[in-house]
């Protein structure tokens, strides 16, 4: 990660398509177009590269979460279950929508524990969000196959794992839907923007005219039709230039994972003569996209003191347990309910009720299992100067253990 690094030609040529016509609105404009619409194809490519039956592009991934979530029906009275190692975005849609968010522990695959999950559904769970986080999936099945027992939808949070897969079936199918973010530091970008794909043809067309301000589009598919509405909607579309990113990008993806997976590969190998090293948990290795390299201590001071050492050697790594964006105990904002609304919402109803409060304290698996891991972002393009600096430092750190 993340894509800039492979921006070329392919880009330039796609975004000059749009630049010709002068259209950066994804719908109408028909005869000043000529035939472009750089969005739908890109919406038609991404389904396609994932095997699933549609796809509705929006103009990040958040906005993609919260989509989902209004197609899904969540809203007010609503659970929807996620992890405690997550980036904040997971957690404020379900909040923006008017639900809850309720954390579950991580495992060592540093995704949703499936067995802290069943502890965290109750009769208001409407929804379940695992996170594929760092670029690796989730116990993915286990976890539809909990939530189809209590007929509970899966949204799958697929922002940092695009591309990847279990058994060669793409992240984002398994679930009742998937959500993807192209930000700027994703292993490919459009920028900002964002996916949400389904095989649900009634979803699909809900998460459509939601995302365009409820525009009936059901005479149109793909575009906009009538102008009845059926519902309420917001602004989440994606313009024409960052669909036009995203078509070259797509077609670069599975290059850009395989330059990630060797630089990782390399890594890896360095890591492994660390006394006690631990690599973290990979539901199906060949389907990781390599995006992070993560690795476990037997504990947190030989934690400490191996970044220390790699640190001083100019290959300090991530831990995440000091991360305040990713990691639940950090989140001040959340435990301490702070909001921009008179009212105390989304944290309290009118009148000052409070309708959640939350323990900074709550998930001390989690706690123990970051705090004894380090990570190394992977970039498409790493210099042999910059994959011998870490190796020769994780080298240096073994022999001090």
């Amino acid at each position: 990660m993340p894509g800039f690094e492979v921006f070329g030609e392919e880009e330039k040529k796609q975004i000059y398509d749009v630049l010709e016509t002068g259209v950066l609105f994804r719908y109408e404009f028909g005869e000043q177009r000529k035939g472009i619409h750089k969005v739908l194809e890109f919406e038609r490519d991404f389904a396609k590269y994932c095997g699933a039956g549609y796809a509705q592009a929006v103009t990040s991934g958040t906005a993609a979460l919260k989509v989902a979530m209004a197609a899904l029906g969540v809203g007010p009275g609503d659970e929807v279950i996620t992890q405690g190692f997550t980036f904040v975005a997971t957690w404020e849609a379900i909040l923006d929508i008017g639900a809850i968010p309720v954390f579950t522990e991580v495992d060592e695959t540093l995704n949703m524990d499936p067995e802290d999950l069943k502890k965290k559904i109750t009769d208001k769970t409407r929804c379940i969000i695992p996170v594929h986080m760092l670029g690796a999936m989730a116990r993915i099945e286990e976890i539809v196959e909990i939530a189809a027992s209590r007929d509970i939808a899966v949204l799958e949070d697929t922002a940092q794992a695009a591309g990847g897969t279990i058994n060669g079936r793409h992240l984002g199918t398994f679930g009742d839907c998937g959500t993807f973010s192209f930000d700027s530091v994703k292993t490919m970008t459009t920028g900002e923007g964002g996916m949400i794909i389904t095989s649900d043809e009634k979803m699909w067309r809900n998460m459509s005219e939601y995302h365009d301000h409820g525009h009936d589009h059901v005479v149109n598919p793909g575009g906009r039709g009538g102008e009845g509405r059926s519902f309420i909607g917001f602004n989440y579309r994606m313009m024409e230039l960052q669909g036009a990113m995203g078509i070259a990008q797509l077609a670069k993806l599975n290059a850009m994972i395989e330059s990630q997976r060797a630089n990782k590969k390399r890594l890896k190998a360095a890591a492994a003569k660390i006394p006690g090293v631990k690599f973290r948990t990979l539901v199906d290795e060949q389907g990781d996209t390599a995006t992070f390299f993560a690795f476990m201590l037997e504990n947190r001071e030989q934690c400490r003191k191996v970044n220390a050492v790699l640190g001083d050697n100019g290959a300090g790594a991530i831990n995440f347990s000091e991360n305040s964006w990713h990691f639940y105990p950090s989140w001040e904002h959340l435990h301490n309910g702070s909001t921009l609304a008179a009212s105390g919402w989304p944290f309290a109803e009118p009148g000052g009720k409070r309708r959640v409060v939350y323990d900074p304290e709550l998930l001390p698996e989690s706690a123990d299992i970051l705090s004894r891991t380090l990570v190394f972002p992977v970039s498409i393009k790493m210099s042999d100067e910059q994959i011998d600096t870490i190796c020769s430092a994780l080298g240096k750190a073994a022999q001090a253990i």
